[in-house]
Parts: C-alpha cells; sequence; structure tokens
C-alpha cells in the first residue's frame, strides 16, 4: 500500500508543478507519520522518505530513539510551551509557532542546547475560531519582534486550511498566504532566510502547490486514515 501511495502522491505533486510552471524540486513532501507506528514508519523510509512530521511531542520523542537519524523530523501540531524542551534538539522544522511566548520559550531551549531552530510562523488565514495560528495582519509584526531572537531562524509560514469537499474553495486562503509570503520576503525581514510555504494537505495539496506552496504536509494520502484510539 505505501509504496502505491507514495508514488501516486509523487505524480500528483509533479503534476500540479508542471500545471504552475514550477520545477519539481521547488516542493518538500512531509509525510505526515502521526499516530502510526514505527513499523510503518521504517517501511516508508526504507522507501526512500526522510521527512516525517508529527503532532505530538512524545511521539517524537518516542520514534526518534527508534528510527535512523538522517530523519528529518518536523513539528506540525500545537506545541505547548512546556514541551519544546523535549524536541527543541530533535526537530528540523517547527511549522507551529503562533505567539511570543511560545517563541521565546524556544529562543530560551535552544540557547540551553546551543542550537539553531528553524520555525514557520502558524497563519490562521481563514480565522476559524477552532484553530490555532496568527491572523495575516499579525504577522509582519510578529516576525519583526522574533527577528532579534540569536536562536531562532524564521524560515517562512505555514496554514492549516479549512477542510472542504472541494479543493477550490482553499485556493484564495493560499493565494492569499502566497501574498503575505512574498511581502515578507521582499522586507528582508530575519536576514532574507524566508524561503519555505507549508501549506496543502491530502485533501488540497494539489491547489497549494499551484498557488505557490514550497512545502506539502500528506498524511492520509500516504499512510490511510489515522486511528486515533492510540
Amino acid at each position: 500500500m505505501l509504496r502505491e501511495n507514495l508514488q501516486e502522491t509523487e505524480e500528483r505533486i509533479a503534476a500540479a508543478c508542471s500545471r504552475a510552471g514550477r520545477d519539481r524540486s521547488e516542493v518538500t513532501l512531509v509525510s505526515v507519520s502521526k499516530t502510526k507506528p514505527v513499523q510503518m514508519l521504517r517501511e516508508a523510509y526504507e522507501l526512500g522518505v526522510r521527512v516525517f512530521g508529527e503532532n505530538k511531542v512524545q511521539e517524537i520523542r518516542d520514534k526518534y530513539e527508534l528510527l535512523p537519524k538522517d530523519i528529518e523530523w518536523h513539528m506540525i501540531g500545537h506545541l505547548q510551551t512546556n514541551k519544546v524542551k523535549y524536541i527543541v534538539d530533535k526537530v528540523k522544522l517547527i511549522h507551529s509557532v503562533d505567539s511570543l511566548k511560545l517563541a521565546e520559550v524556544i529562543e530560551k531551549e535552544a540557547a540551553k542546547h546551543d542550537c539553531i531552530v528553524d520555525i514557520l510562523l502558524e497563519v490562521n488565514v481563514a480565522e476559524e475560531t477552532s484553530k490555532f495560528g496568527l491572523k495575516t495582519v499579525e504577522v509582519i509584526p510578529f516576525a519583526k519582534k522574533i527577528a532579534q531572537f540569536s536562536h531562532i531562524n524564521m524560515r517562512g509560514l505555514m496554514t492549516i486550511a479549512p477542510f472542504v469537499d472541494d479543493p477550490e474553495k482553499n485556493r484564495t486562503i493560499f493565494r492569499d498566504l502566497h501574498k503575505l509570503y512574498v511581502d515578507i520576503k521582499k522586507k528582508n525581514i530575519d536576514n532574507g532566510t524566508v524561503s519555505i510555504l507549508s501549506m496543502g494537505m491530502t485533501n488540497d495539496y494539489e491547489v497549494a502547490i499551484e498557488e505557490g506552496a514550497t512545502m506539502v504536509r500528506i498524511g492520509t494520502g500516504i499512510f490511510g486514515a489515522r486511528d486515533y484510539n492510540i
């Protein structure tokens, strides 16, 4: 199943890139492995997957110890400040920074580990009350505030678009975030390191790619439906 799912996902990413006149190398696939057992991740690893996304700190800690060290772990879920210390030296990228308090804690813990942490600012473009994230108008002022932190590297933006039956309904959300992303790059906040736009999941990643995503987070499309009972 995994081999076929990965192949189909790869073909669809490539096709979306082609439609948008983009090179396939411009888009990073994050295989979202949350709730999936280690053996399934090992199988994906053997098929060439090296970038895995998790939304719980405990899962990253457990899987980090059991799997090869050349894996890039991405924290894509809401991150509580009291859990930062457990993963700050284990993850390649934190997608979900949405408050100054969280950024300050990441800065503090990264300093303790003498490392620099790459982060994305989570933006709630649709302003859904059920979701975390900054409002679009808050993003640039927030980016300027954290640009002074020496152990945080703000690499770009992330959003979780609404779950919709028709992915076309999310096109304007992806387009709006891409405009903001371009604006931040032009302002050269944080020394010009902004290069990641993480948007699009299993149900809408092709539209996200067409609108400029440089990173897509795909779980169900690769690993199948999640088991929330574990």
